[in-house]
């Protein structure tokens, strides 16, 4: 067994899984960089890890199949000897509220459900026996949807809400060995939202967010990250926490002063 931590990041291509394999190689950990169809990113963001000093790996597979999430840990233990850290980044949507019952389907929630809740489970599975060797950690990236009950679609909120239980169920379950929590992030200014609803849509919802929430800005891949990397590597006390990082949505709209200007 290496000296060096490993974590597997799932969905690390780009986005938050980048930023947090980043930060962790950064840090000295050993990095499994996963993806299921973005090749190119994968790799560079294997390489970027690799120029921080750390050893990373990269291995395709899609966490709605559980063969697929087993090899995912196997080659991680098979490759370093040890898995210490868990962060089930991966995930999709379908972009439809209400007034759009069409895009809502059955096909659509088994598909948000497979890949976002029955996928974290798998690799919660898969992983559990060399966490448990170690004393390691879990944290699952959910969002403010499953705790608010707002987001992109009725199926996303569904699967984040049940993330969110499941993760209070594994904190409980799984300890004194494994800590388990959830980051609960609100709007992230990364391509896959804008890339879900339009470069325009997306400006448009950020400008409005922002003119709401109280801290009023969104969070960036690297605040999401930093939170993260909190949770993995430090924290050694905290366990079935969902921490919102939402710049204050569940706060409430922003009482902004009044602009002293004369109209």
């Amino acid at each position: 067994m290496q000296d060096r931590q490993t974590a597997v990041i799932t969905g690390s291509a780009s986005g938050v899984g980048a930023a947090t394999a980043l930060q962790l190689a950064g840090r000295g950990w050993n990095v499994v960089i996963n993806y299921s169809r973005s090749a190119d990113e994968a790799q560079a963001t294997a390489q970027a890890c690799r120029d921080a000093g750390a050893e990373a790996l990269v291995v395709q597979a899609d966490v709605a199949d559980d063969a697929q999430c087993r090899a995912l840990v196997d080659a991680a233990v098979g490759r370093w000897g040890r898995l210490d850290a868990l962060v089930n980044n991966a995930g999709t949507s379908v972009f439809g509220d209400a007034a759009r019952w069409d895009a809502l389907d059955a096909q659509a929630f088994q598909h948000i459900l497979g890949v976002n809740t029955v996928g974290t489970f798998q690799m919660v599975r898969a992983a559990v026996p060399h966490l448990k060797a170690v004393q390691g950690c879990i944290v699952n990236v959910s969002s403010v949807a499953g705790a608010l009950g707002i987001g992109s679609s009725m199926p996303y909120i569904a699967s984040k809400g049940a993330m969110n239980a499941m993760t209070l169920h594994l904190a409980r379950t799984l300890a004194p060995e494994i800590r388990v929590n959830a980051v609960c992030p609100g709007l992230i200014t990364s391509r896959w939202f804008a890339r879900g609803i339009g470069e325009e849509g997306y400006e448009k919802v950020r400008r409005a967010y922002e003119a709401e929430v109280p801290l009023g800005r969104a969070c960036t891949p690297e605040d999401v990250a930093e939170a993260i990397v909190w949770l993995v590597a430090g924290a050694r006390t905290v366990t079935g926490e969902l921490l919102l990082l939402d710049s204050g949505t569940h706060l409430g709209r922003a009482a902004r002063p009044a602009d002293p200007r004369p109209r």
